[in-house]
C-alpha cells in the first residue's frame, strides 16, 4: 500500500517538501483493532501544529513516522466482536490506503443519515468541536449576540447554524464575498469579509449592542477587532489560532487583559477530547439537526491520495468553503 510520512520539519509556512509518499507493506491488525480501507482522509488546521517539535495539545509527529488524521472506511479485516467485514467506520487513522484503527475508537456510519465524507465534518471532530466549544464554553442565549471568526470553515459554519437555532444574532468573519453569501444562506445574520472591509469598524456596525460570545478560530488582528466589543460576562471560546500557525515567532500578548477588567469575560479554550464522554450525544443531535435540514454542510473533497499534501496546504490558502477532505477510495456515486 502507498503511505505519506513525515519527511522533515517546516520552518514557517509548510511546503510540500515535509511529506514523503511511500511503498510499504500493509498492516495487519491485533486483538482490539480493525483493518481498514481508507474511503476519506481528513486533513485539519490542528495538523500543523504536530509538525512542530514542542510541546502542545496534540503529540508532535517525529520525522519519518505515517502522518496521523480522521479516516472513514470500510472494514477488511476485524479483530473485535463489535465489527466485522464490510462494516463502515470512521475514526483516528493515517494517510494511507490502508489503516489500523483501535475498534474502541472507531464509530459506525451510516450513510443513510449522510454522504460518509459528513462524518469527517459535520458528524465528526469537527461539528463536536462546535457543539460543544459553542453550546458548553460559549453558553449561548436567546438574543445574544454571537461572532465567529474562520465563519465558513468546518468547525465555524456549524456554530454559527448552532448559534442560529438557539436564537441568537450571528456575525460571521470569513475571507472572500462567496463564502458570506453561502453563510447568510444557512443563518448568518452578517458576514464581514476581513480581506477587504475595515474589521473593527464592520463589527461596530453589526454588533451595535455589543458581542455576548466570541468563538475564535483565527486570533491575530480579527481578534483584536472583536475585543473592545465584548459585553459584560461575554464568553469567548479559543477553539483555533490559525493566523499565527505558521509564524516563526508569535508575537508578544495578550495585550488587552484590561477589557476583561471592565467586562469581566470569561475566556476559554476549548480541547474537544475533553468531552469525550459525551461524543455520542453530539452525533445524535448533530445527526437530527443534519436530517431535518436544519444545518447544512459543504465539503472540499481532492481525488487521490497522492494529493493529501496539496490538500492539507489549500488549508491555508482561505479559499475553501468546509471540510477539506482527501478521497483516497472510489468516491460515492
Amino acid at each position: 500500500m502507498r503511505a505519506w510520512h513525515f519527511a522533515e520539519r517546516p520552518e514557517g509556512e509548510p511546503t510540500l517538501d515535509s511529506f514523503d509518499l511511500r511503498e510499504r507493506e500493509r498492516p495487519t491488525p491485533r486483538f482490539g483493532e480493525l483493518l481498514v480501507r481508507v474511503r476519506y482522509l481528513s486533513v485539519d488546521p490542528y495538523m500543523r501544529g504536530r509538525m512542530r517539535a514542542g510541546e502542545s495539545y496534540a503529540e508532535p509527529w517525529d520525522v519519518g513516522d505515517v502522518l496521523q488524521g480522521g479516516v472513514v472506511g470500510e472494514v477488511v479485516e476485524s479483530e473485535h466482536d463489535r465489527f466485522e467485514a464490510g462494516d463502515l467506520v470512521a475514526g483516528r487513522g493515517t494517510w494511507a490506503e490502508y489503516s489500523v484503527l483501535d475498534a474502541d475508537d472507531a464509530a459506525p456510519v451510516d450513510p443513510a443519515v449522510a454522504d460518509l465524507p459528513a462524518y469527517l465534518g459535520v458528524l465528526g471532530m469537527p461539528g463536536r468541536t462546535a457543539y460543544f466549544g459553542l453550546l458548553e464554553v460559549g453558553d449561548p442565549r436567546p438574543g445574544d449576540t454571537v461572532v465567529v471568526s474562520a465563519a465558513a470553515g468546518a468547525v465555524g459554519s456549524v456554530v454559527g447554524q448552532l448559534a442560529d437555532l438557539t436564537g441568537c444574532h450571528v456575525v460571521g468573519i470569513a475571507g472572500a464575498e462567496g463564502k458570506l453569501e453561502w453563510l447568510e444562506s444557512v443563518g448568518f445574520d452578517e458576514g464581514i469579509n476581513y480581506k477587504e472591509e475595515d474589521v473593527s469598524a464592520a463589527l461596530r456596525k453589526a454588533c451595535p449592542d455589543g458581542i455576548d460570545v466570541y468563538f475564535d478560530n483565527v486570533g491575530g488582528p480579527v481578534t483584536d477587532a472583536v475585543w473592545p466589543l465584548l459585553n459584560v460576562r461575554a464568553r469567548v471560546a479559543v477553539c483555533g489560532q490559525i493566523a499565527l500557525y505558521n509564524a516563526t515567532e508569535v508575537p508578544t500578548g495578550p495585550r488587552k487583559l484590561g477589557k476583561l477588567i471592565e467586562s469581566r469575560a470569561r475566556v476559554e479554550g476549548l480541547l474537544v477530547r475533553d468531552y469525550e464522554d459525551r461524543w455520542g450525544e453530539a452525533l445524535k443531535r448533530l445527526s437530527e439537526w443534519v436530517a431535518s435540514g436544519e444545518v447544512e454542510y459543504r465539503e472540499n473533497v481532492v481525488d487521490g491520495l497522492e494529493n493529501a499534501p496539496d490538500a492539507f496546504l489549500g488549508l491555508f490558502e482561505g479559499t475553501k468553503i468546509g471540510k477539506q477532505l482527501v478521497q483516497v477510495g472510489q468516491r460515492e456515486a
